[in-house]
């Protein structure tokens, strides 16, 4: 049986994803998972069924259309041609909205690109419940965070050349001028270090500045955790 749906946007228009729900049914609390940069592979696909093992209905919106790549500049070529505010304001919203019509709560919770991405609906999408990001972060100057409601957790790493810690933690001062709720916590890891996919042996990446970390992978994991059971299972 296949896990994609369709769903529609705002605008109208459809977009697909990877949906999965708990057996129990379809009134559980809502998880949209928003891609790294690699697309919507098996790694992205593993987290949501991680959630939907946890007890939530969980969608992740293709935003690659179909494309999938393990090399980095491939990857690279197509978040740089990814319409980050359509993506922000349509797909992700639209897939909010889609688990709203059944789940009651609702969060987001992305990786790398995606964890600037969900950063960056938050602003928009005003149908979430909470927002969680794992090491990434969207240009100061594409989010206005006075705008953010829901409640924000993010984890990121000390030796991130990806996101660098300088750019995090000017985003943090912003929000604290603007008295948004969040809690950010730093581990002393490299970027991705929750994709258990990355461990720095594959020959094609012999010089990775990005790995998977399983001890911060797992600390990060409990707090993500403890987080949504508190702002969306409650």
């Amino acid at each position: 049986m296949s896990n994609e749906v369709t769903f529609e946007r705002p605008d109208g228009k459809t977009s697909s994803g990877y949906c999965i729900a708990p057996g129990a049914g379809g009134h559980a609390p809502g998880v949209v998972v928003i891609q790294e940069w690699w697309g919507l592979n098996d790694q992205i696909k593993g987290v949501a069924n991680r959630l939907c093992g946890e007890g939530y209905r969980v969608l992740v919106p293709d935003l690659y259309k179909g494309k999938v790549t393990a090399e980095e500049a491939e990857a690279e070529h197509l978040m740089n041609n990814l319409d980050f505010a359509d993506a922000a304001t349509q797909d992700v919203r639209g897939a909010i909205q889609y688990l709203k019509i059944d789940s009651p709560r609702v969060a987001m919770l992305g990786f790398c690109m995606g964890g600037a991405l969900a950063i960056l609906a938050a602003v928009h999408v005003k149908e979430v419940d909470a927002v969680v990001c794992w090491y990434g972060v969207p240009p100061e100057e594409a989010v206005d965070v006075r705008m953010i409601k829901a409640p924000l957790q993010g984890h990121f790493a000390e030796h991130d050349e990806f996101f660098p810690p300088e750019q995090v933690k000017a985003l943090e001062k912003r929000l604290n001028e603007a008295a948004v709720s969040h809690e950010f916590y730093w581990y002393n890891a490299h970027h991705a270090f929750g994709n258990e996919t990355l461990e720095g042996s594959d020959p094609k990446r012999p010089k990775l500045d990005h790995h998977y970390n399983p001890e911060a992978a797992r600390l990060a994991w409990q707090r993500t955790l403890g987080f949504l059971k508190m702002h969306v299972k409650a």
